[in-house]
């Protein structure tokens, strides 16, 4: 699994004209899912997630969790983390896992968050065309694999 995570002060996901997910300060998380992945993989990414030290302590490092700061978790999955574009100038998306392998691992990552603690959690709609609005804080950008 991957994650593409931005730290921000506020996200929010829209489909159509309804709203769907939203934060305010916290953690924008576009996951990903290849073939391999299992429930293992997505506990220990909503653990990484929930622990990964982006948000400043009192001297203005980089040393405290979402978990920490009682920061938000906006989840959306997000199959194009897996495009290959080493060949051509079309992605392949060989290497993604499919929605019915997908979509219960990315709801198993927010179960997660949840259960580690984290208070707000979020998410985008599976299998729609979203729109996504971040405000990234820093910029803080990661990409996280497990």
């Amino acid at each position: 699994m991957r994650a593409l995570v931005q730290r921000v002060t506020r996200a929010a996901v829209t489909v159509g004209d309804e709203a769907v997910g939203a934060i305010g300060p916290g953690l924008l998380a576009l996951v990903g899912v290849t073939h391999d992945d299992g429930r293992d993989a997505a506990a220990k990414l909503a653990a990484k997630i929930a622990h990964l030290r982006v948000f400043d302590d009192e001297q203005g490092v980089m040393n405290r969790s979402a978990l920490e700061v009682g920061a938000g978790v906006l989840v959306v999955s997000q199959f194009t983390l897996y495009g290959d574009t080493a060949h051509g100038r079309r992605p392949s998306w060989i290497a993604a896992a499919k929605p019915e392998v997908a979509e219960p691992l990315v709801t198993a990552v927010v179960e997660g968050l949840r259960a580690l603690g984290v208070v707000d959690v979020a998410t985008g709609r599976f299998r729609a065309e979203m729109a996504v609005e971040l405000v990234n804080d820093g910029p803080v950008t990661l990409l996280l694999e497990v």
